[in-house]
């Protein structure tokens, strides 16, 4: 893998220059992004899959207030259908994608909605629900858009500073976009990260004086939840566990798993995998199989003895009130 980024290098290059000139026609006005009425939160990133987006947006969805109306715009990833789709009881993941289907399931009183179109998408949100918010997942790059708060995403283990552009590396936006955030949100940090080593990741990033800079790290449920019900997670170290992850970055799980004292082989598979019935067989022949909350919305029904261990962001040093304020009535500048 690492042989093929190396040789993929000139490729990145005319990549580079592709984003460059495309974010400066937007820069200059010769493209031109659209702003909407209803107040409308960015979170995205500059890279590849792998940041922590959907536990960012079921983060807003959670502490929203109980009388507002919160929509979600996702493009829906890996999905079979076209267009716009909102959700409604009885959809399955293949009408949304994994990722807003897991959203719908567990926010029912949130409106869930695809479109690769986010104009299309907001405008039919905005003429026929008239939410007070709209979430927009993984738009950072979609300029068409200009959103009231922008939410940037970077993991610890590899800042975006530190990144080079696909093929090479994993980014599919220029760094220098980093300054349209509001907020930047460092993910996946170990959860003792101590003050110094902030600074040092502060130092690195040099956010403007109206930049935030936030750090927070995964917090992972002690109770897995299955198709057989519930059960401790400390059960596990007494059993034959197959986990299964089809994510961009599953070691921040398998180091949680294996600080709890757990055996378990790994199957993992690219994000967004597609779960053929033979991989579905050798599920069904494991002991009981342990995966992510994304994946599970594409096994359930599939696999006996599935269980999932969910996950949340928690933050340090005050960020939470800070990522709150965007979902006042008058958030301040961050």
């Amino acid at each position: 893998m690492q042989l093929l980024r190396k040789l993929g290098f000139p490729i990145s290059l005319i990549y580079a220059l592709v984003v460059y000139l495309r974010n400066y026609l937007y820069d200059v006005g010769i493209f031109s992004s659209e702003s909407f009425r209803t107040k409308t939160i960015c979170v995205g990133n500059l890279s590849v899959g792998g940041t922590g987006k959907t536990p960012m947006i079921e983060f807003f969805i959670a502490n929203v207030k109980a009388q507002s109306k919160i929509a979600v715009l996702s493009r829906g990833y890996g999905r079979k259908s076209k267009g716009y789709v909102l959700a409604k009881p009885g959809i399955g993941v293949g009408e949304l994608g994994d990722e807003p289907y897991q959203i719908h399931k567990k926010f029912p009183n949130a409106f869930v909605a695809v479109d690769a179109d986010r104009r299309n998408g907001i405008s039919i949100l905005e003429k026929t629900i008239g939410p007070n918010i709209i979430l927009l997942d993984d738009a950072f790059q979609h300029r068409k858009v200009r959103c009231g708060q922008y939410v940037l995403l970077t993991s610890y283990s590899n800042l975006y500073v530190d990144d080079w552009y696909l093929p090479s590396g994993n980014l599919r936006d220029s760094k220098r976009e980093a300054k349209r955030a509001n907020i930047i949100v460092v993910t996946k940090c170990p959860p003792n990260l101590s003050g110094s080593e902030q600074q040092g990741i502060l130092k690195k990033l040099n956010p403007a004086t109206s930049q935030k800079v936030i750090f927070s790290f995964l917090d992972y449920e002690k109770s897995l939840k299955g198709n057989l019900g519930e059960m401790d997670l400390a059960e596990l170290r007494n059993r034959k566990v197959t986990l299964v992850t089809g994510i961009a970055n599953p070691k921040p799980l398998v180091s949680f798993l294996s600080g709890q004292g757990i055996p378990f082989e790994h199957l993992a598979y690219p994000d967004h995998h597609f779960f053929s019935e033979k991989e579905i067989a050798l599920f069904n022949s494991r002991d009981l199989v342990l995966t992510t909350e994304k994946d599970y919305v594409r096994l359930e029904g599939k696999v006996e003895n599935l269980y999932y261990i969910g996950v949340r962001h928690k933050f340090m040093n005050g960020g939470k009130e800070v990522l709150l304020n965007l979902l006042s009535d008058d958030p301040t500048t961050p």
